[in-house]
């Protein structure tokens, strides 16, 4: 029983640790490019000093993040790498340093594809490292070697996987290799379905959902779960590009079999955009009352962002165009915020109703007074509206 108990505290200690930031990469700079070829990350690197403030810091707290850590884990083959010790002399040449600390996303050739100097926030390296992600693209290297006959199983993997992150379509090589395959119950081939599956439209999405108990035990239930909304977001993308009814419907069908608990907010956007796409204001308009219940959910903001989309691709039908007052008048009620009546007011006057839009306007201009610091910007911007209002 003890021995049980030492293994559960074992491994709790390790999964805590684990999820407490970046996992660094024990090894040289030159293991660390090979790691990148292999698994198709990009490397990022900390070139540090041990006398920098900056760097300290955020070793001790961006660094640790849990946020940072899952996605920069999952992202990237992490490096630290003392500038003034025997490796970071080395990449002296190479690399340029001017000040601490420097952060670098390399790919895979060992070339920079984003760079930046200086200690970073949670928030502002988890952007920076959404910003490198997008940089980097191998597709080009794994076709080649694909069109010269390589079909090993890994360079497939990192061959798809290059592909869906640079938004190109990766379906018929997917398709190509699992056709070969007798035995999809393997840790691999499991792991191979979760990242092809990339829209509802397609038998991998299928295979997805039939081993998707198996493939959840190994990868997480989060990673399916989130595979599944971005397959079925895709295939609304698709209907709205095309503009074809049967594959919203199907995609719509799919995330309600798949994930119930997000199907019927799911619904209500797609339906919302691929009418507003179509340019249809009388399904448009019903849309649009499905999406204020299931998506806006009564958020003053939510509700303030739909009236503007309601008025900026309907401007010129009635029924819509009411839909938008209503939508902004709740908003303004609700948010209590001058932000609200701003967009109340416009509305107002696009539809007409210069008395009302002059309230609105008034009572925004009334609340930008009233606050602890006067935004002068915001005031001069709602005088201007008053005039054109009385105008």
């Amino acid at each position: 029983m003890k021995s049980i108990l030492a293994i559960i505290v074992s491994l709790t200690m390790a999964l805590h640790l684990g999820a407490q930031g970046i996992e660094f990469f024990h090894g040289s700079f030159n293991e660390a490019l090979e790691e990148s070829k292999k698994t198709g990350k990009p490397i990022f690197m900390d070139a540090f000093a041990k006398w920098c403030g900056p760097c300290k810091r955020m070793a001790a707290t961006t660094f640790m993040d849990e946020k940072v850590g899952e996605y920069f884990n999952k992202n990237f083959i992490n490096l630290k790498v003392d500038w003034e010790e025997k490796e970071g002399v080395s990449l002296r040449s190479k690399y340029n340093v001017s000040a601490f600390p420097t952060l670098f996303f390399i790919d895979s050739k060992g070339e920079v594809v984003h760079k930046i100097v200086g200690g970073q926030d949670v928030n502002g390296l988890l952007k920076q490292g959404e910003t490198a992600l997008g940089k980097v693209d191998y597709s080009r290297d794994y076709a080649a070697l694909y069109e010269k006959g390589d079909r090993s199983p890994d360079l497939i993997y990192n061959y798809v996987k290059a592909l869906n992150k640079s938004g190109k379509p990766s379906l018929s090589i997917s398709n190509e290799y699992l056709r070969t395959q007798t035995d999809l119950s393997t840790e691999f081939n499991k792991r191979f379905i979760l990242e092809a599956a990339v829209e509802a439209d397609s038998r991998i999405f299928d295979l997805l959902v039939k081993h998707q108990t198996e493939i959840g035990m190994q990868e997480g239930l989060d990673a399916v779960r989130n595979r599944f909304e971005l397959a079925c977001t895709n295939t609304v993308n698709k209907a709205i590009q095309f503009q074809t009814p049967e594959l919203l419907e199907e995609a719509k069908a799919k995330m309600k079999a798949s994930l119930p608990d997000k199907a019927d907010a799911f619904a209500a956007k797609a339906d919302f955009d691929y009418h507003k796409a179509a340019k249809d204001a009388a399904k448009f308009g019903k849309a649009c009352d499905a999406y204020a219940k299931k998506v806006a959910k009564g958020d003053p903001k939510g509700l303030a962002k739909l009236a503007t989309d309601i008025a900026n691709s309907f401007s010129k039908d009635e029924k819509c165009m009411k839909l938008a007052e209503k939508y902004a008048k709740e908003a303004a009620q609700k948010g209590n915020d001058y932000h609200y009546y701003v967009t109340y007011a416009e509305i107002l006057k696009a539809n007409g109703k210069k008395k009302q839009a002059l309230a609105a306007a008034n009572k925004s201009l009334e609340m930008v007074k009233a606050a602890e610091t006067i935004d002068s910007g915001a005031v001069q911007s709602i005088e201007n509206l008053i005039k054109q209002i009385e105008s």
